[in-house]
Order: C-alpha cells, then structure tokens, then sequence
C-alpha cells in the first residue's frame, strides 16, 4: 500500500508540481488548498500517513492548523515555506514539527525528507520497550508503570525513544539537539535539560533507571532490560 500524504498548500501551481513529484515517488496524495475543507471534516486526517502543511495559508495559516490537528492526532507533520527567518523554524519546531523546509525546495531532498520521518515514526510504531519496571510505547507517547499509565508529550517520548534505544552509551548533546529539535543554540539546550528533568521523575519508582549527564558530552540513559 501506498504511503498517503496530506498536502495543505493553496500555491495552484506549486500545489500541482509538489502532487506530481510525490505521486511519481509513490506516494498517495491528498491536496488542498484551504485547511477550512480539512477541519469540516473530522475523518480526513485519519486517512494519511504524514501532512505537509504550508505556513501562508488562508484564513489560518500553518501554524494554527497544527495546533488544531494536534489536538486530535499524532500524525506527523512538515512545514513548507517560503519563509527563512529563524523565528519561524524555531515555532515550527516548538509546534511539534518533524522537519521544515523552505521553498523553493528541491523535490528530491522533500521526498528523502517525507521518507525518513515515515520510517522514524513505524519505527516508533512497531516498538515496545521494556525498562526495569517500566513499558515505554513510542508509538502512543506512553509509559506505563504497574496500574499506572504516564502520558509524555510527543517531545518527551521522541527523546525517550533515541536515548533507550542507546542502553548504557552517551548520546552527544549535539546529535540530540539537532535530532529532535533542529539545531544547537541556548535555548533548545535549555529545553532540553528541562525535559531530562522530566524524563528522571518519571521514573523514580525504579532506582536501578539513571539518566546521567555526562558534563560537556552529553547524555546516558541506563536501565535493566
């Protein structure tokens, strides 16, 4: 089956070129052109796999469209936009975004782009992490402890997932930023401790889990499998 795309861009001419590579990359696609025919109808979402969603829109613009779509869906999203001002990259990211890219885009690097978040986002699907007495499951941004579910947000569990998946080995700081937040300045880094901070009280009822920062490195997450 046909990976399905949600293609939200009302350039006539760049929204009929971006439909056209994509199909002829395989992939299913869905265009509109105002994100009003989305909202009206609450299925629509459901039906694809990853939405690339343009940040000039009509009426209400990218941004705002994914705030509403995350309000009911995990569905992974890219920005495209003609904008290159850094606020708009850093709001993109902050909204939950999985990439962003700006136009005009080569559509090879957007295919590549579209296909790496799809395998990230199986990848997550297909997992389920046992760690000590936790169960980690990426793919609903759950982890679950005895009778207890703890529901992390989408950037919790993305930073959950690369650090579990690296048992006992440091993940450089670098590679963490610019992984899941998309670059290496002050402030991402400051967001990141805030959720190490996080990740280390959701699992205190487990001493034998530590989340160790390696000072001037980066990161190590250690648990029993």
């Amino acid at each position: 089956m046909k990976p399905r795309i949600l293609l939200v861009e009302d350039d006539r001419d760049l929204g009929m070129v971006l439909k056209q590579y994509l199909e002829f990359a395989d992939f299913e696609v869905g265009w509109f052109s105002d994100p009003q025919d989305i909202l009206t109808d609450k299925t629509i979402i459901d039906r694809y796999q990853l939405a690339i969603l343009d940040v000039m829109l009509p009426v209400m613009d990218g941004f705002e469209l994914s705030r509403v779509i995350r309000k009911t869906s995990g569905i992974p999203f890219l920005f495209l936009t003609a904008k290159g001002q850094s606020i708009d990259r850093i709001l993109g990211l902050k909204l939950g975004a999985d990439d962003y890219i700006t136009k005009p885009c080569e559509p090879e690097e957007l295919i590549l782009r579209i296909k790496n978040i799809l395998r990230r986002h199986q990848a997550a699907v297909d997992t389920v992490i046992k760690m000590g007495l936790y169960c980690f499951i990426p793919s609903q941004f759950q982890l679950l402890f005895q009778n207890e579910t703890i529901q992390l947000t989408e950037k919790e569990a993305e930073l959950l997932l690369l650090l579990s998946r690296n048992n006992r080995k440091i993940v450089s700081r670098k590679d963490i930023l610019e992984s899941l937040w998309g670059g290496n300045d002050y402030f991402f880094g400051r967001s990141l401790d805030v959720f190490m901070t996080r990740l280390r009280k959701y699992f205190h009822n487990d001493e034998r889990i530590r989340f160790d920062a390696i000072r001037g490195i980066g990161f190590r997450v250690e648990y029993p499998d």
